[in-house]
């Protein structure tokens, strides 16, 4: 998810042995370190989620729905996918960290594997509010409920696609509170080996933190009525622990939310098309219909 410490996470790993593609997202003011994104891929990204009536701040699951791509359309995907992984430098390890791809893994990685990459995951997590706030710092304006909305999707979205993968989960603030354990931690999970450089400096620099501008220890603030935000965190957060991962509890959000989000993506998709049609009634012919309707029921009964 983003503002999860994701780029935090990449240049840490880049940093101690994995290679980063070539044409980086740079610093901005709401993160002057870098994103450690490849433009190329954000557009890629971007490209497909829209062109299947999607996007990277989209709450809902349309795109994780059977048949929302056709046969057709899922190959044509993936062989974009793969024609930007076939420009990947040749490395042992190759890191691309894009938070979109998370909407798209099961395309990115059966793309991967045609290219011949095995694949491995490394998940970063993030308490909720720290999400939500640093999101409306960037973003002003943003509806908390949104920002809760897309950190459940999207965290949701990142442990199913990864079912089966080599895979770890990284808490932000245990990565930058120790962020030599958290690189030894993903080394013991991950079919390869990180070596931290001789001089660690870099790092220290890069995980300064004054960057870190949303902290937050204290409970979920819940957002929909539901534990689903909290209990999520909880899950994900006792992985990043190395405690047992309890999928089920996961597969319940999952379906739940699965199921609310496509009855109110339903009821906001009819309000839309009956506000389309009443652009075509003005209130002052609403008004002489109403009136010739009176006339005709001779402005008596319930007409009166």
């Amino acid at each position: 998810m983003a503002r999860s410490g994701t780029s935090a996470l990449t240049r840490v790993v880049s940093l101690c042995g994995g290679t980063l593609p070539a044409g980086m997202v740079g610093g901005f003011v709401g993160n002057p370190a870098g994103y450690w994104e490849p433009r190329k891929a954000v557009r890629l990204n971007e490209t497909i989620l829209r062109r299947h009536g999607s996007a990277g701040y989209d709450p809902s699951l349309r795109l994780q729905e059977d048949g929302a791509l056709d046969a057709e359309a899922r190959a044509a995907c993936i062989a974009k996918i793969r024609r930007y992984l076939s420009t990947l430098p040749a490395a042992p390890l190759v890191v691309i960290k894009e938070p979109q791809i998370t909407a798209l893994s099961d395309m990115w990685f059966e793309a991967a594997r045609h290219a011949g990459f095995d694949v491995a995951a490394a998940i970063a997590v993030r308490h909720p509010q720290e999400v939500v706030e640093s999101f409306g710092q960037r973003r002003p304006g943003n509806p908390k409920a949104l920002s809760g909305a897309l950190w459940l999707r999207y965290s949701l979205l990142a442990e199913r696609g990864t079912r089966g993968l080599p895979r770890v989960f990284v808490e932000y603030a245990n990565l930058l509170e120790d962020w030599r354990r958290e690189v030894k931690r993903i080394s013991a999970a991950l079919p390869f080996d990180l070596a931290p450089p001789r001089e660690s400096g870099a790092i220290e620099e890069f995980l300064k933190p004054g960057l870190q501008h949303q902290r937050n220890c204290g409970p979920v603030t819940e957002l929909f009525g539901t534990d689903w935000i909290s209990s999520a965190y909880q899950t994900l957060g006792a992985a990043a622990r190395d405690e047992p991962l309890d999928v089920s509890v996961l597969d319940h959000i999952f379906e739940a939310y699965r199921v609310y989000e496509t009855d109110f993506r339903s009821v906001f998709a009819d309000f839309r098309r009956l506000q389309k049609l009443d652009r075509f009634s003005r209130p002052s012919l609403t008004g002489a219909v109403l009136e010739i309707l009176a006339m005709a029921h001779g402005r008596k009964g319930t007409w009166a």
